[in-house]
This record gives C-alpha cells, structure tokens and sequence, in this order.
C-alpha cells in the first residue's frame, strides 16, 4: 500500500486528511508530540478499517522528526505523501509592530526549519523513485497580509514561498510541491468543517499542475471547493 505520512497530526485537520488518503488505498502514518491523543486516532482509523499508525515527533526537536519518517519506512514503507501542518499550542505570535529577531526565529523554528526537515527526508528519496507528493499547510495570512499575524504570518509566507518554489523546480521531475492555505478558523464557523478541506489535499496530489489552493467558507472571498 502506498503510505501518507501526516506530520502534525490532531483530531481535527489531520483526522480529515488521514481519512482522505485512507479512503484512497493509503496506510497512514500519524505524526505529533503526544502519544495518548495519536493512539485515540489511531484506533478511530482502524475501526473505519484503515491501516495506521502512530510516531511520536516534536517539529522542534528536529532528530525527532527525522528518526520517526524513519520509523514510518522501516514500518510502513517508502513514503509516498507527506503533509506538514503542525500547530502551535502557544500564543499565536506578536502582531506585526512587536516582531524581534527573537519572536520570528521562535515561528521560524516551528514552521520553516521544522518543515525543512521533515522534506529533506523524503525528497531525495522522490526525486530518486521520479514520485511523491509534499503538501505544506498554514494560515491564510501567508498569502494575505493581516496585522493580527505579525511573527506567524512571517514564518508561514517564508514556508509558503519555497514550497511554491519547490514546485517549479522538482515537479517536472515527478515530485509535486503544493501549498493549502486555511482561511478559516476551522471547527468554529460554518462551513469551516475540516471534512470541506480534506479534498483539497487530494486535488494537490492528483492535479499536479497545481501548486496552491486557498480554502475559506463558501460566502468568503477566495473559496475554493
């Protein structure tokens, strides 16, 4: 079975596109800090009759990140997608006018370098099979600036950059880079249900042509269905 590895998983985005690739042949490979809340989706994922399972990783603790992908190989299998949407627990960034070197480097280390990581363990392994598929996901103020995101939005524009320029450089060489951006609080609005958004990543992984797609709830500016 080919596997998609998610990185950030949690019940909500992560459950969805585990559910997305698992209802389309793939074994999942579920990746975050906590073990408990990774067991308990786990065992939602086996009960619906998919394969999955769970590898402790923390974006910040970078040798984590790089010892679980390979865990999920030796376990699962090379991996075919990989989808990166952590989310942080802390205080969401400063706003614009308060950003220091040190707030965007706190940002910087959980969304870029982590990302980074994370792709430079399975991309030299795609470009060799000539395949794959890497899926970064953030906020929409990576595409709009928002000045109630100044460290955050920050990060997730410099994330959202080089995956667009990963696209243009790998993709003719079989690898697709795309980039979902949520503009939505998920979970507390209608029509921001992540089941809507789970489609989405299989859109990018089929329709490689693709390189982005923004989501908002359909009376929004900018909704993609």
């Amino acid at each position: 079975m080919p596997v998609a590895a998610i990185v950030g998983a949690g019940p909500g985005m992560g459950l969805a596109i585990a559910r997305q690739f698992a209802g389309n042949g793939y074994s999942i490979a579920l990746l975050a800090r906590r073990a408990e809340p990774l067991d308990a989706l786990v065992d939602t994922l086996t009960a619906e009759g998919h394969r999955a399972e769970a590898f402790i990783a923390d974006v910040l603790d970078r040798p984590s990140v790089t010892a679980a992908l390979s865990s999920v190989e030796e376990r699962l299998g090379p991996i075919d997608v990989l989808e990166y949407s952590p989310s942080s627990t802390g205080s969401g960034g400063v706003p614009p006018q308060d950003v220091t070197v040190e707030t965007a480097q706190q940002q910087l280390e959980f969304y870029v370098h982590g990302a980074i990581t994370a792709i430079q363990h399975v991309l030299p392994a795609m470009l060799d099979r000539g395949e794959g598929t890497i899926i970064v996901t953030t906020g929409a103020s990576s595409v709009y600036p928002n000045s109630t995101f100044g460290s955050v939005a920050l990060a997730a524009a410099a994330l959202r950059n080089w995956a667009l320029s990963l696209h243009a450089a790998v993709g003719e060489r079989g690898v697709q880079v795309a980039h979902i951006a949520i503009n939505a609080w998920l979970g507390n609005q209608p029509g921001a249900e992540p089941e809507l958004v789970a489609p989405l990543y299989w859109r990018l992984h089929t329709e490689r042509e693709l390189a982005e797609l923004v989501f908002a709830p359909a009376a929004s500016p900018g909704a993609v269905s």
